[in-house]
């Protein structure tokens, strides 16, 4: 009886959840282009694709059981992919022929070889408790000329500091009653150690590596489906990138050079 109740009143709170992202959405579209722009979809279905070429050498930090490339993809390009992840079980769960080769490493420990025509990050760095180690590592897996694309939330975010001041099963507890469909790709633990576009080029410079693009985004799921947070949301975006500029944006991606 308790568990019928408990699941009746998760199927109204995601259609309630539904209906305020809805309106959310509604009022959102009348925001200039560059608040509507989303991060993780301009940089794997636009940036990324500008930088890759038949027969590279691709190091895909943290792709686990959802590699960047699909193996139809890899096939097609004849690229070698080299899978780094600190879980050896998720890279075990990814489609068969995704990787050449797969290490289970600490990104903020490793070593490379200096043979990584193109690195690919996307949604790692905020998981790792010393970023500057983790940015000297992603430097040495690059032969010179070779470029390191990466995409992460910055740490200035509304929903970064949320996330950092709530206890970790309180806050996962919230977003798998809102957003279900999260549980696979979000939930672990965050730090947002210098997560921001200014740490980021800082860190950059340090391993001798030049920005050669760099992108900002002021916009996230999150709060769509909150009328009240949406509302919070928006101003700190709007008000912080009027004053604080590229500091202010949710998310980020930058390409980065090894020189040659």
């Amino acid at each position: 009886m308790n568990q019928d109740i408990a699941v009746s009143r998760g199927i109204s709170l995601r259609r309630v959840t539904a209906l305020q992202a809805q309106l959310t959405g509604m009022m959102d579209r009348v925001l200039p282009a560059k608040y509507r722009t989303y991060g993780r979809q301009y940089f794997r279905e636009r940036l990324v694709p500008r930088y890759l070429a038949r027969q590279q050498t691709i190091y895909d930090v943290g792709g686990g059981a959802t590699p960047f490339l699909p193996p139809q993809r890899k096939a097609w390009l004849a690229a070698r992919v080299v899978g780094l992840d600190i879980s050896a079980s998720e890279l075990a769960r990814a489609p068969e022929g995704s990787y050449d080769l797969t290490e289970s490493v600490d990104i903020s420990a490793y070593a490379g070889r200096g043979d990584a025509d193109l690195v690919i990050c996307q949604s790692v760095l905020e998981h790792v408790h010393d970023v500057g180690a983790a940015f000297a590592s992603l430097a040495s897996i690059l032969r010179p000329g070779g470029r390191l694309l990466v995409f992460v939330p910055n740490r200035n975010a509304f929903f970064a500091r949320l996330n950092l001041m709530l206890p970790e099963a309180v806050k996962r507890r919230i977003l798998f009653a809102l957003y279900p469909h999260k549980q696979e790709t979000c939930g672990f633990p965050v730090f947002y150690d210098r997560c921001t576009p200014r740490d980021f080029r800082a860190l950059a410079d340090a391993c001798g590596l030049s920005v050669e693009d760099e992108r900002h985004f002021f916009i996230c799921s999150y709060f769509f489906g909150l009328l009240p947070l949406y509302f919070i949301w928006r101003l700190w975006i709007l008000a912080g990138a009027r004053i604080f500029g590229a500091q202010a944006a949710s998310t980020f991606c930058m390409v980065l050079r090894k020189p040659a």
